[in-house]
This record gives structure tokens, sequence and C-alpha cells, in this order.
């Protein structure tokens, strides 16, 4: 039975995971360690150093009873007999398989860190996105091993979404572990197995071998992102025929072979995991002589560009061809509601283009605006930053919803009216906002994907 439990990695996935095991498992000791000892000291005072809905009061009740935070990640593993590995893989910006490529660089030095300073048998569980096969190398690193240590590599990817994290943790579709088909491979998927069944129900704990556990995640993300480019696309046709996107969302959602989910068209995705895995999959199927499979799933990230760059496009034929020296407010800079997270953030695009057309902006956001300083931070003259979404508003020329914060819904927009020049647009990348009652106030309203309310 496992008794003491290591992450390596307080991130996004270590962290949030991490809290609810030890939650469900009260007489399992979990260890989060991270070498970045700001953000150990963070989750070490309960207050987490990323929003998450609900995390703080998880991470709090088991806090000093049976989870704890660490910077001694070299004592955190002698002591571990289960490690989850959660560092962060990038895409490779530099040589061979640049632009495509993970970086394993943080992975090996783990997996060599691992390697160093284990004392018994470790089973080492795979968290992070990884492309098919990393457990073999992983493997090939512990056959170093000296004659005192033993490892078992599984593959345990996280399906989790920003914003509903812990409750994708609470109440999960499935929990997916694949491991080596060997009598020591599977004893090591019953332990983990144990683990998860101290709250999950074990219909839903899925096991298959590490490589198709490994294929599984990224062709989820992959799938999962088609469907936001899928129907960006089919937005675009809505804009030059007249059609409405959220009509036509939901004429196809209600066919129970397509479903609901991930219809809402907008300004693209964004966040860590989605363009990252499918540019992954395309390097994956290059490698392996798939070009035409390649390029299918390279189409997917080209389209998602494609929506952003058509939104800006659109902003600047409507503006007059024109957006030099005026004031537009961004409402939203995260990538997706209820996260402060800004990885990939549509935004930052966004914004780098309506730089590049002169333009001055002011971003609000109610949890991003560190990362947004932290991005263009460094041009006052031309972005400004504010909390309050009215003062951001005041005397700007248009306001472009990026995020769809439940806030945005909320706000008096005859106030931002009053205080907008004339004429005043608004650009809706979320379709958040009721269009008639805004063009009623006296707004240009630009929906994506839906006819345009103007008096121009």
């Amino acid at each position: 039975m496992i008794n003491r439990i290591l992450c390596i990695g307080a991130g996004y996935v270590g962290g949030p995971t991490m809290a609810v095991i030890a939650k469900h498992c009260p007489d399992v000791q979990v260890v989060v360690a991270d070498i970045n000892p700001e953000r150990v000291a963070a989750w070490q005072s309960g207050c987490p150093p990323i929003f998450e809905p609900g995390l703080q009061d998880i991470v709090q009740a088991s806090l000093g009873r049976n989870l704890r935070f660490t910077a001694d990640v070299e004592q955190a593993i002698r002591d571990a007999e289960m490690i989850f590995v959660s560092v962060n893989t990038p895409t490779k910006t530099f040589g061979q398989g640049a632009g495509r490529a993970a970086d394993l660089q943080y992975w090996e030095k783990t997996a060599r860190s691992i390697l160093r300073d284990a004392r018994k048998r470790v089973i080492v569980v795979e968290k992070s996105t990884l492309p098919v096969r990393t457990a073999e190398a992983m493997e090939r690193i512990f056959k170093n091993r000296r004659q005192d240590q033993r490892f078992e590599v599984l593959s345990n990817p996280e399906f989790l979404a920003e914003g509903t994290a812990i409750s994708d943790l609470e109440s999960p579709d499935r929990v997916l572990i694949g491991g080596p088909e060997t009598p020591e491979g599977q004893a090591a998927i019953s332990e983990l197995v144990g683990i998860y069944a101290h709250w999950v129900p074990r219909e839903r704990i899925l096991t298959t071998n590490v490589w198709s556990a490994e294929l599984s995640k990224l062709a989820a993300n992959a799938f999962l992102a088609q469907r936001v480019s899928s129907i960006n696309a089919i937005s675009a046709i809505c804009e030059q025929t007249g059609a409405d996107i959220l009509s036509v969302a939901k004429a196809i959602g209600t066919d129970r072979r397509i479903g609901s989910q991930f219809l809402r068209a907008g300004v693209g995705f964004g966040g860590s995991c989605f363009q990252k895995d499918i540019l992954n999959l395309v390097y994956l199927c290059e490698h392996h002589g798939l070009q035409e499979v390649a390029r299918y799933w390279e189409a997917v990230v080209t389209l998602n560009q494609y929506q952003k760059e058509r939104f800006v496009r659109r902003m600047i034929r409507v503006m007059f061809n024109t957006l030099a020296g005026k004031r537009i407010a961004l409402f939203g800079f995260a990538f997706k509601a209820n996260t402060g997270d800004t990885r990939e953030s549509p935004a930052i695009q966004i914004c780098r283009e309506l730089l590049a057309e002169q333009a001055h902006l002011c971003i609000t956001d109610p949890q991003a605006l560190e990362g947004a300083r932290r991005i263009f931070g460094d041009s006052p003259e031309r972005v400004t930053f504010e909390s309050d979404a009215y003062k951001a508003a005041e005397g700007s020329h248009a306001v472009a919803l990026l995020t769809d914060w439940a806030e945005y819904r909320a706000l008096d927009y005859r106030r931002i009216y009053a205080t907008m020049e004339r004429p005043a647009f608004i650009f809706d990348g979320r379709n958040l906002l009721n269009p008639e009652e805004l063009h009623q106030i006296g707004f240009n309203v630009y929906p994506i994907g839906r006819p345009d309310r103007t008096d121009l």
C-alpha cells in the first residue's frame, strides 16, 4: 500500500491534483515539490499562486495534516514511494522540431533527479502531457539504477479544464492509467488504481498500455481543439451570409451524434495544452512519415490563428480603416473565464496586432492583469492596465471583449457608453452580450458569427 506520494511540479496540474488526493486519502502523506521557492511559499501559506474556483478551500483542508509543499526536491524524492512528474513541457523554440516538438529538458532533468536520489522501490507516474513513448525514454534512463533501486513507470494523463479543475478532479469522466504489461507493471497500476478508488467509481478508472495512454491525451486535446476551430470556421461563413452562429450551433448540437459541447464560436482557443499538444501530434506524424495526417491536424492550429487575425481585420474595417491613435478597451486577457492563466491566450496576438496598427490599449481582467503586465508592461506609452472595467472603457473608441467572464455580462453598458467616444463600438469576441440591447443603447455591435447591429 502506498503511504507517501510526491508530486514534482507545483503548477496548474500538480497542485490541484495533489490537494484532491490528500483530501480523499487522509492516511497518505502527500508532498508537492518545486524548485521555485516563491511558488512553494505561496502554496504552503494556504493561498495558492494560481486562481481556480474552490482550490483554496481544498488546499487549506489538508494543509498541515497530510499535505505540504517544499522546495527540497532531493529529500522529497528520497522519502517517496510514488512520484508524479508534473513539470513543464513547452513547445521547443530551438533546434530540431522547433515550433512543433515538446521541449523535454525539464522532464529529463527530473528523471535524472529521481534516478540520483530515490532510495527504494518507486512508482513514477507521468502527469505532464508528453509525446508518445516518452515513458520508454524514462525507462531507459532508469536502466542505470543502483541495485537497491527499482522503478515502474506509468502514464496517468490529466484531463482537467482550467476554471473547472476541482470539479473535474472530484468527479472525473474517467481516470486513465497506462502501464507495462508485465506482472510488476500491472501491480503498479493496481496501486495507483487504489489511490483513485478512494473517491472515483471503479468503472471510471480505465487501464491500458503506456503508449495508448500517452496518445489518448494528445488525441483528446486535438479533438476538442478541432471542434473549436470547426465552429469558428462556420462563424466566418455566417458573417458573410447573414446566418447566426448561435442558431447554427444549436441546430447541429442537438444532434446526439455531435453534441453541444465546444460549439461556442469565439476569438480562438488558448491555454497551455491545445496548441502545444496539436503541434506535438503534428511533429509525431511527420516523424513517422504521415504527412497527410500532419497537415490535417496542423490546419486546426492554422484556423485558430486565422480567427484572431480575422477579428482584428474586422475591427480595422468597420472603424474606418484606421486604428492609429484610437483607444481600445480590452475586456479580458486570460485565455478563458475563471482562471488567471494567460498562456497562449488569444488576447496576446490580438493585442500585438492592434499595437501594430498604432492603437492605444487599456487591458482589464479580474485575474490576469499581472500576466498581461508581464507581457506588455514594457510599453507604458501604448498599453495601460486597469482593474476597473468602467475606467478602462472611459474615453475609448471601442471595447473588445476577449474573455467570457460573467462579470462582463453584468456591467452597466449605459454607463460605459456615456463615457466613450462616438461612434462607440463593441466587438464581442465571445458572444457573451445581448447585441440588440447594446444597439438600443447606441453601440455599434459586432459579435462573432452573427449579424452586425449598427447604424453606420
